[in-house]
């Protein structure tokens, strides 16, 4: 029988976090007919070797490090459910995907859904947020800004997950939900071309539902699923990498979205105010 549901996990070097996730898919998809398709991005930590003896699951070995996008790209074509759970390889399924889906199908203008995502001390991430512009940088998930006056017009609009009270079964239209873990409809994904490939790691997740909106398709956020997600464990064995790779696709989806005149002023401020925020990180490290 056909699966409902397609898992499109990205792995690289995840250490011990994939066999995690890849033991919460039976639970946390109870009900549900899925497959789970492992793509591996040349892993040298042999983390990608528990999807080799789990069922439901396909591994799919890349030759290289084609970047998160890439990834699901490949996940994408070589699985068969009309919805896609874009999941990380360090978030575990806890309850509520199939409400999930369910919320999805309710809306049929809806391409993506985002669920409830919390750290591992079960505190709410901000995986719902506003379209980045001009202010996110500085009142962005991590700002200090956004620490110091979190009720501030700004940090609300930018962080949405906190200020959002579904009714139960319920979901909210919101601009873009974190690609940790998205319920994506696989018409929608296909209409825009899947994801940009442009993008190696980090803000895929905010262009893609930009292009969607775009096409007439709707991001919704609900906490009727919950998710549990504990950052960073592929890009900590790559800090060099992913340090780079954020800010170089943060000014890739602020030249497309937000000031998309080359010789704009704004533009070019954000390319220097970026490449120095990089550096200054990179130091830190």
């Amino acid at each position: 029988m056909n699966p409902q549901i397609s898992v499109v996990i990205v792995n690289y070097n995840s250490g011990s976090a994939l066999a995690s996730t890849l033991g919460s898919l039976a639970d946390g998809l109870a009900g549900l007919r899925w497959e789970a398709v492992v793509v591996d991005n040349a892993s040298t930590d042999g983390s990608e070797r528990p999807a080799e003896a789990r069922p439901n699951v396909r591994l799919v070995r890349h030759p290289a490090n084609a970047g998160f996008a890439a990834g699901v790209n490949i996940g994408t074509a070589v699985s068969a459910a009309p919805f896609l759970l874009v999941l990380n390889p360090d978030c575990r399924l806890q309850s509520g995907i199939g409400g999930l889906l369910d919320e999805l199908q309710r809306h049929p203008a809806c391409g993506v859904i985002g669920p409830a995502i919390l750290d591992t001390s079960g505190t709410l991430q901000e995986s719902a947020r506003g379209n980045p512009d001009m202010l996110t940088g500085l009142f962005g998930r991590t700002s200090l800004l956004s620490r110091v006056f979190p009720d501030s017009r700004h940090a609300r609009r930018n962080l949405r997950a906190g200020v959002l009270v579904d009714a139960p079964g319920s979901s909210q239209p919101v601009d873009w939900v974190s690609g940790a873990c998205m319920l994506v409809r696989r018409s929608a994904l296909a209409s825009v071309g899947g994801f940009d490939e442009g993008y190696f790691l980090y803000w895929e997740d905010a262009d893609l539902c930009r292009r969607l909106r775009n096409a007439g398709w709707e991001t919704r956020y609900s906490k009727i699923a919950v998710v549990t997600h504990d950052v960073g464990q592929s890009s900590k064995n790559a800090r060099g990498l992913a340090n780079r790779e954020f800010h170089r696709s943060a000014y890739r989806y602020f030249s497309t979205h937000v000031v998309p005149q080359k010789w704009h002023p704004f533009r070019i401020a954000a390319w220097l105010l970026l490449m120095l925020r990089g550096a200054v990180r990179s130091l830190r490290r």
